[in-house]
């Protein structure tokens, strides 16, 4: 087994300015191992609005273009909560490898979201893998995931 994943459909990345750097490093570790994704930017260090990008990530999700993504912004909140406007997401803001077990055991996160200035690539690195290889758990937690969205 794989400690990245290697589903059928590609891993959708965004970023604003902030979180450039982690997801260059994020895409350069998928480029080395083979993995399908699609950048939905931003594609450099310039001042945009992360609104911008998550909302593209969160169109792909809806439309099932993409099953999961990774998105990053400085604090990791804005762009999560840009995502979390979109009917198919559950996106998680996770700074440690135990949140981000549980967001996906407990609440089958579809998006990770890292906060790039404050998490270092190691960090994001033992996230990805563990936001990768914890399945969802069902049972009790699924009924709470079904009350989610909106009518």
């Amino acid at each position: 087994m794989s400690i990245f994943p290697q589903g059928e459909k590609p891993i959708g990345l965004a970023s604003d300015h902030a979180g450039f750097a982690i997801k260059k490093y994020i895409v350069n570790l998928f480029d080395e191992k083979g993995i399908k994704y699609i950048d939905f930017g931003t594609y450099g260090t310039e001042s945009v609005d992360y609104p911008d990008f998550a909302h593209k990530l969160g169109t792909a999700i809806d439309n099932k273009e993409c099953d999961f993504g990774i998105a990053i912004c400085g604090t990791g909140n804005g762009i999560n909560m840009a995502l979390n406007k979109h009917q198919s997401v559950r996106s998680a803001l996770c700074w440690n490898t135990e949140i981000t077990r549980l967001t996906r055991a407990h609440n089958n996160a579809n998006i990770l979201t890292l906060p790039g200035r404050i998490i270092s690539q190691q960090e994001a690195y033992d996230m990805i893998v563990v936001f990768f290889n914890t399945e969802f758990e069902g049972g009790r937690h699924q009924s709470r995931i079904d009350k989610i969205p909106c009518a």
